[in-house]
């Protein structure tokens, strides 16, 4: 398992830990999966769903009807609701984010894949997905995972980042170069 650390990235880890060692033992380690980058893309899409979690004044009771109902209506499994429910009533509902990327993190860590955080500008159709995926393939390996997020600011584009290593192929980038360039030749 991954060290331990302390603070909220610790306790993320923690709970991340916990759910998948439950997830594991009722095979359920992809469906919790699928569950979470559902939950993440809904706090991306939504300032007012990152409020309600970080929110001090909601009390237990109030985080948790909200996170029950919300859970309930995206069609996330019973593992994860009732995670989600002992988060809330814990009032850790503020490390959400977190325990969604460490349990991804130990899922893959598990499998021996390598993460691609791809940023595009425009959600990828199918077709793009899978030529997107293949090329990383072939330049990193058949153990991919590939975890895609849209970021509009980029304009167009992507940002590959792998570990350490980050390839900026976005509008923005080159927009912001060529700027520099025509400011470094002026």
């Amino acid at each position: 398992m991954a060290s331990e650390g302390t603070g909220a990235s610790g306790l993320a880890e923690r709970y991340a830990a916990a759910l998948f060692d439950l997830a594991d033992e009722r095979r359920a380690l992809d469906a919790v999966a699928g569950d979470l980058r559902e939950l993440r893309a809904m706090l991306a899409g939504s300032a007012d769903l990152v409020r309600l979690l970080r929110s001090p004044v909601l009390s237990r009771a109030e985080q948790g009807k909200a996170v029950a109902a919300l859970a309930a209506h995206a069609g996330l499994s019973d593992l994860t609701r009732d995670f989600l429910g002992v988060v809330a009533k814990n009032r850790r509902l503020f490390a959400v984010p977190e325990m969604i990327e460490a349990y991804l993190k130990q899922l893959a860590e598990r499998r021996g894949e390598v993460t691609a955080e791809v940023t595009v500008a425009q959600p990828l159709d199918e077709q793009r997905q899978s030529a997107l995926l293949e090329q990383l393939r072939r330049a990193l390996g058949p153990r991919i995972a590939v975890d895609v997020r849209v970021d509009p600011r980029l304009l167009g584009g992507m940002i590959v980042k792998v570990g350490s290593r980050m390839v900026d192929a976005s509008l923005n980038s080159r927009l912001q170069r060529l700027r520099l360039a025509m400011k470094a030749s002026g």
